[in-house]
């Protein structure tokens, strides 16, 4: 491997001469040897010497010339590094005017006259000024030694004194910026020489300010490291897109690793005695601890003890491998930047996890107050994030927010709203017109009166309740004139159940029916929005199987023609690379389209993207303002639609405060609307609000009902809390049967925090206790998935500009364009 060494010591004003100069004026070495005697072993004097030296200065074992005085001790090698040795600590052996006059004068210096020197211009250096000079300064004199292999001088050109020249004059602001001298204050004065094994080059650096000039051990390597990246550019070049593609392998492998742990982290158990017997210590103190119980306000021997539950956390087997996957990540990135890349940390101390003390904290407080606590939130709000795409399909198929965007395709449309007989599509010019049948050649699609009024029927509207029957009496009469639309909807109907008896086979039935309905409709005439809906069936697998790559072809070719709908779909499968490679760039790029049309759900995917940093970079400011745009559209289009996931999404951000003010009094008519509908998160969330009190009444009667609703429809986060509510037995009667029925019935849907419970069924005495570690592995295991976002080419790691800047310069210097990705930016 190429290298450089950089020795840079100083000289001390007043320093005692010794016999440094005798030595080398009758050194080995003055005059060449003959080569029988030069590789002739080391003699005894030398080797005690050499063994003197090295005690006295422990550092000299990183020369080159130790390496071949190890690999061949001759005394020839001896000799070299002897000498080596003696130079590069002339500051603890010689005066400083002696210094200059040796380096300058000393034999193979390269000479332009009588003497080696040269600096900053080409003016002629008088020696003995300059002598005078330095051996009166009343400061610090820095003495670098830059030194490289024979083989590596002669390859590169750097065996003669030119060619040193034009690097130093070329670094001196770096030497200045690193030795913290001003520019206009700093001299420097070299000589190269043309040495054996190691040419290198002496320099004599100081300030004309005596109070100026500082060294640290850090700005030594940098100093060596950017004049190694000049001096080795062509080596570099070649090496790093090697190096990238070792590290690339070794990241995908660790990228897999970790993928594997975070999901067993998300889905499994972890259970402590240790961390539970802690988390009941810190509880305790933190009972008499005042102000802020937040990490950076603790005491320190409070903070202690935080750190002491994540690193007994970071013991479990998920954690500590899922971690080492992580700094193999991390490295990567850090490989780029940095020649030297730190020792681990305790995960405790990295500052990227530094949110799992805050979280341990909370899990203190709990136990503190005695809180009951419904594990889950998080999941059901992931999975209630998903389902908001079902909700914007629904937004779709009406004429208040389609017919704009669709009316230069619903074409043959007369007047009398009769079709033409060669009409394919049909919408109606007026959207009171007669309910009778259209008389169409093949399926078709058309927001008829009938189907309008037949979707109030399903949702509901302002002072009309829902009327199932009369919903899929209407739905049945579309659908057998013809009409896609109402196809669809009844697949919906008998997939959901809203009024009558869910029937899978029944659903997939009309589901298919609608499928083959889009394709003729669509081989007739290509149309962004029939794409679009081809597209959803596909990914849905609704009427056919689901083939997600099948999906983002149709949907490609709807958001090629600007269709915000699919151009959301289609950014949802970059996110979550289904039958694409991941790319959060590009899905970004398809939200912002898509919200640039007043599309809500896309200005909601956004907000969160800048939040947490996929696919741009971190930005809190952007965040709240999609946020509060989407729940601004949000409102406007639960005026049009009473869909209840759109009801459900407008209440939870109420009750969330996300992207507006928190208001639980506005939330809950929104959720009991939804919640009326069927949906299963808003009667959850309805009954985790009754049962905790929060900013309303306590109502133990309306939360068990609202959550026996949600629970009897299989939902697992609330077939939990119900579980668990029986067997504690604080609000409602003790029930261990029931307790057992409702924790199988989650557990049996995954739920690890039932499945916990059900092996503990005897574990009354605090199960928040109990499943402390469990919370915070699965909490751990989120912020493991965050970074692995982050490192994985969404934004990248959230760099500083200095940061930034240092990694362009190090690409320009190999030979790279400034906005040239790596391939792991590339996705």
């Amino acid at each position: 491997m190429p290298k450089i060494i950089l020795k840079c010591r100083y000289l001390k004003s007043g320093t005692h001469a010794a016999n440094l100069m005798e030595y080398m004026a009758t050194r080995e070495g003055v005059e060449r040897l003959p080569p029988q005697i030069r590789n002739r072993p080391a003699t005894e004097k030398q080797r005690s010497l050499i063994g003197d030296l090295v005690d006295q200065f422990p550092d000299a074992v990183d020369l080159f010339e130790y390496e071949d005085y190890k690999s061949h001790p001759t005394v020839e090698n001896s000799s070299e590094f002897i000498t080596a040795v003696l130079e590069r600590n002339m500051d603890q052996l010689g005066h400083q005017d002696v210094y200059v006059k040796y380096i300058a004068t000393r034999p193979r210096v390269e000479k332009s006259g009588t003497h080696g020197l040269f600096s900053d211009t080409d003016e002629p250096i008088i020696l003995s000024g300059v002598v005078d000079g330095v051996a009166h300064h009343e400061g610090n004199v820095w003495t670098p030694i830059i030194s490289l292999r024979r083989e590596d001088a002669a390859r590169l050109g750097y065996d003669h004194a030119a060619a040193w020249m034009d690097l130093l004059r070329g670094k001196r602001n770096l030497f200045a910026e690193h030795m913290k001298i001003s520019p206009e204050n700093l001299r420097w004065y070299a000589a190269f020489h043309d040495e054996g094994h190691h040419p290198h080059c002496h320099m004599i650096v100081y300030s004309i300010d005596p109070r100026e000039g500082y060294v640290t051990k850090q700005a030594i390597n940098k100093m060596r490291s950017a004049m190694a990246r000049e001096i080795f550019q062509q080596d570099l070049m070649q090496i790093y897109p090697e190096q990238t593609i070792m590290r690339q392998k070794t990241a995908e492998q660790s990228r897999a690793v970790m993928a594997e742990l975070i999901a067993q982290m998300e889905s499994g158990t972890c259970e402590s005695k240790t961390i539970e017997n802690l988390l009941v210590l810190l509880a305790e103190r933190l009972r008499h601890t005042s102000g802020k119980k937040q990490y950076g306000y603790l005491k320190a021997d409070v903070k202690a003890l935080v750190d002491r539950i994540v690193d007994e956390l970071a013991k479990d087997g998920r954690v500590a491998e899922a971690y080492q996957a992580w700094y193999t990540l991390h490295n990567e990135i850090l490989h780029t930047y940095a020649d030297k890349l730190p020792d681990p940390l305790p995960l405790s101390r990295q500052k990227e996890f530094k949110s799992i003390r805050n979280m341990v904290i909370a899990e203190a407080l709990r136990i503190m107050d005695r809180t009951i606590v419904f594990e889950g939130d998080a999941e059901m709000d992931k999975q209630t994030a998903a389902d908001g795409e079902s909700a914007a399909e629904q937004t779709e198929p009406l004429v208040t927010s389609m017919a704009n965007d669709e009316s230069e395709f619903f074409d043959g449309v007369q007047e009398d709203a009769q079709p033409l007989p060669d009409s394919v599509l049909i919408e109606p010019a007026n959207p009171e017109w007669t309910d009778g049948p259209v008389q169409a050649a093949g399926p078709y699609i058309q927001w008829s009166a009938r189907y309008l009024r037949a979707r109030e029927f399903l949702f509901g509207k302002e002072n009309m309740e829902p009327d199932f029957a009369q919903a899929l009496q209407l739905f049945q009469e579309e659908a057998a004139a013809g009409n896609i639309l109402a196809t669809c909807d009844l697949g919906l109907m008998y997939k959901d159940g809203p009024g009558i008896d869910p029937d899978a086979e029944c659903s997939f039935g009309w589901y298919e029916k609608a499928f083959a309905g889009f394709y003729e409709i669509e081989s007739r005439k290509a149309h962004r929005y029939v794409e679009y809906r081809i597209g959803k069936m596909h990914a849905q697998g609704l009427g056919t199987e689901q083939d997600y790559e099948e999906a983002a072809g149709w949907f490609e070719k709807s958001a090629a023609e600007n269709y915000k709908y699919a151009q959301y779909s289609l950014a949802g499968q970059y996110v979550r690379g289904q039958g694409l490679k991941k790319n959060f760039q590009t899905a970004f790029q398809l939200y912002e389209k898509a919200a640039r049309q007043h599309f809500p759900y896309a200005s909601y995917e956004l907000a969160k993207m800048c939040r947490d940093g996929l696919g741009t970079a971190v930005d809190g400011e952007k965040s709240a303002a999609y946020f509060e745009e989407a729940f601004l559209g949000f409102l406007q289009l639960e005026k049009q639609n009473r869909d209840d996931r759109l009801m459900y999404r407008i209440g939870q951000m109420l009750f969330t405060g996300t992207g507006t003010q928190r208001n639980v009094g506005a939330a809950i008519p929104y959720l009991e609307q939804s919640a009326k509908l069927g949906n299963v998160y808003a009667q959850c969330l309805l009954g985790k609000i009754y049962l905790q009190g929060e900013d309303l009444p306590k109502d133990v009667e309306s939360a068990v009902r609202w959550l026996t609703a949600s629970a009897n429809q299989g939902n697992q986060y609330a077939q939990y809390v119900l579980g668990k509510l029986y067997l504690l037995g604080r609000d409602v009667p003790r029930d261990r049967e029931k307790a057992i029925r409702w924790l199988e019935a989650s557990a049996r849907q995954g739920n690890p925090y039932a499945r916990f419970l059900l092996e503990h069924p005897d574990s009354v005495r605090d199960p928040s206790l109990l499943l402390a570690a469990t919370r915070l592995l699965r909490q751990l295991g989120w912020i493991f998935r965050d970074q692995q976002n982050r490192l994985r080419g969404g934004s990248g790691m959230q760099l500083d500009s200095k940061l930034r800047r240092r990694l362009r310069q190090k690409k320009i210097a190999m030979g790279h364009a400034a906005n040239e990705q790596t391939p792991s930016q590339i996705y």
